[in-house]
C-alpha cells in the first residue's frame, strides 16, 4: 500500500502537471471506486473546475477546486496517479481530463482506490491523527498516545486515528531503528524508548521520501518511474535475509493480521 512518502511523492510530482488546469471531464471505468456522490452528481459537479491546490493528509491526495470543495482520492493498495497523453495504461479505474491534453490515469489493479467529490475535505480527514512529519508531533504526544493502550506498538503505530500515514513497511523500519520488538504493548514503552522511535519514525520518512518512495510492489510515480526507498530496507520484506546490524535472519511474523518483519536479536 502506498504510504505517507509515497503518497507524498506523488503530490510533490503531480503539483506542477495539475495544479491552475481544468478539469474538462472525468471517466470512471470502474464506478464503485466512486465513493461519494453518485456518478451523475459527481460528473456534473467535476466539469470544467479549475485545481487550485493539491496537498497530502496522512495517505489521501486532496485536490482543491475552485468555488470551493475538494476532489479526494485514496490508493488503498495497489493505486499509483500517472500523468501521460497516450492511451490509458492497464489496469485504469478513471482518467480526469485536463484542459492542457493531458490526463490523470488512476490505475489500480485491485481496484480498492477510491474518489470522493466533497464540498469539505474535514468530513472526510477529521478522524485522521497527528501528522508524523509536523512541528506539532513531539515525543510527548506520542508517549501520551501510546500510555493509554495496551495493544502491540507496530499495531498502534498503523493505527491512522492516532498517527496518520504510517503504514507497515515504515512501523517495520522505524521499529528496527529504535530497536524495539514490534509486538512489544505500547504502554510498556519507557520515555526514552519512546524518544528513539519519534526520532527514527520521522528519519525513516525523510529518507524515503527522498528516495521517492518504495516501489515494492505496484507503486509508480507519475511519470512512471519507481520510488529506490526499497533498495534501503534494512527488514522491510526482507523475511529470511541477514540483520545489517548483526547477520541475523530477519523474521516475519503477524501482529494482528498484518506482517512485521524484524531483527529477534537487535529488536530482543
Amino acid at each position: 500500500m502506498p504510504e505517507l512518502p509515497e503518497v507524498e511523492t506523488i503530490k510533490n510530482e503531480l503539483l506542477p502537471h495539475v495544479v491552475w488546469r481544468t478539469i474538462k471531464s472525468v471517466t470512471l471505468y470502474w464506478e464503485r471506486m466512486l465513493r461519494q456522490p453518485s456518478p451523475a452528481e459527481f460528473y456534473s459537479g467535476i466539469s470544467e473546475r479549475k485545481i487550485t491546490g493539491l496537498s497530502r493528509r496522512g495517505k489521501y491526495l486532496v485536490f482543491k477546486l475552485d468555488g470551493g470543495g475538494c476532489l479526494i482520492a485514496h490508493l488503498k493498495m495497489s493505486g499509483s496517479l500517472l500523468i501521460g497523453r497516450d492511451s490509458p495504461p492497464e489496469y485504469t479505474r478513471a482518467i480526469i481530463h485536463l484542459d492542457d491534453g493531458s490526463n490523470i490515469f488512476f490505475r489500480d489493479p485491485r481496484k480498492f482506490g477510491n474518489l470522493q467529490l466533497v464540498k469539505d475535505s474535514v468530513t472526510v480527514l477529521c478522524k485522521l491523527g497527528i501528522e508524523p512529519l509536523s512541528p506539532d508531533f513531539t515525543p510527548e504526544i506520542l508517549y501520551d498516545s501510546f500510555n493509554k493502550r495496551k495493544a502491540p506498538v507496530k499495531a498502534v503505530l498503523l493505527d491512522q486515528s492516532l498517527i496518520a500515514g504510517i503504514g507497515n513497511m515504515y512501523a517495520d523500519e522505524a521499529l528496527f531503528t529504535a530497536g524495539i520488538h514490534p509486538s512489544r504493548p505500547a504502554n510498556n514503552l519507557s520515555r526514552t524508548e519512546v524518544k528513539r522511535l519519534h526520532s527514527a519514525l520521522r528519519d525513516v520518512l525523510q529518507k524515503a521520501i527522498g528516495n521517492k518512495g518504495a516501489s515494492v510492489n505496484t507503486y509508480f510515480r507519475p511519470g512512471g518511474e519507481q520510488g529506490t526507498a526499497h533498495s534501503h530496507f534494512r527488514v522491510a520484506h526482507r523475511g529470511g535475509k541477514p540483520c545489517p546490524a548483526c547477520g541475523t535472519p530477519i523474521q516475519r511474523i503477524p501482529i494482528r493480521h498484518r506482517g512485521s518483519y524484524f531483527c529477534p536479536k537487535c529488536q530482543a
